[in-house]
């Protein structure tokens, strides 16, 4: 993709998928800012790529005013802002009964508060230059639910609608507003926040084969697959694209899982239930 032109603003952009955006970014062209709440984490990928076209923004999600003075940064590194990619986000595990109300707020504030406010703080930078494009990072589990995790779960679906409603309400303004939704993404494996042990990688590698082992491709995603969809969708080879759901998940959320289960034990369905 060309994105000679373009100035991007990356939360998230310290590890994983964020960071694999970035990289992809300055490689098709862009200027990148990357923010996010690890400064040396955000110091190690800028280390990495020539630095006419990256800056970070030591920041979190759930403060305005950090998202005011991260907006501010790519705007003044770039001259513009032409694309918010929404990459920071948390997760948890505790069913409903057992959630405490500070963490279920914690994962909404940064999950869907989040990039609402970055949204609502780009979008007139957007609007100046004429469009823009918004790439939201969401999840499969914004279409499938993971047991014990309903404050993730709801985060993500919510950042769906909202992702969708961004693109009715500024669409007249040329403003293209799309969700990625990754699946098991080899994302902590290719960038981890801190090093891995042999045995971890082990342990993670065989989590992965279990979560896909019933899955159409049978295998997790790269960061290289969400990059090159988020390059696609920040460039003018889109610029129709706008209020688009996309999964990138090995074909999950497709599969009826206990029915593949079944399929693979060599069980017959039913019988004649006429």
């Amino acid at each position: 993709m060309d994105l000679g032109n373009k100035v991007a603003l990356i939360t998230g952009g310290g590890s994983g998928i964020g960071a694999g955006i970035a990289r992809r970014f300055v490689k098709d062209g862009a200027k990148v800012c990357i923010a996010g709440r690890r400064k040396e984490m955000l110091e190690k990928v800028a280390a990495s790529l020539p630095s006419e076209s990256i800056t970070i923004c030591q920041g979190d999600v759930q403060k305005p005013e950090d998202i005011d003075r991260m907006i501010k940064t790519a705007a003044d590194f770039g001259g513009k802002l032409n694309v918010l990619v929404n990459d920071a986000g948390i997760d948890n595990r505790a069913n409903i009964a057992d959630i405490k109300l500070e963490l279920w707020n914690q994962v909404i504030a940064t999950n869907l508060t989040g990039p609402m406010l970055t949204m609502k703080g780009a979008i007139p930078h957007m609007i100046k230059e004429g469009g823009g494009s918004i790439i939201n990072i969401s999840s499969l589990a914004s279409v499938r639910c993971i047991p014990d995790m309903p404050a993730y779960c709801a985060s993500k679906s919510g950042l769906n609608m909202l992702s969708q409603q961004i693109a009715l309400d500024y669409g007249k303004h040329n403003i293209r507003c799309n969700v990625i939704c990754p699946g098991a993404t080899k994302s902590y494996l290719e960038n981890p926040p801190e090093p891995l042990t042999d045995e971890m990688k082990e342990n993670i590698g065989n989590m992965f084969s279990m979560m896909t082992k019933f899955t159409p491709m049978q295998r997790p995603g790269d960061t290289s697959d969400i990059s090159s969809m988020a390059s696609f969708l920040a460039s003018d080879e889109s610029t129709i694209m706008t209020g688009a759901v996309i999964m990138i998940d090995s074909g999950t959320s497709i599969v009826d899982v206990n029915g593949t289960a079944i399929n693979e034990s060599g069980m017959k369905w039913g019988g004649d239930r006429r």
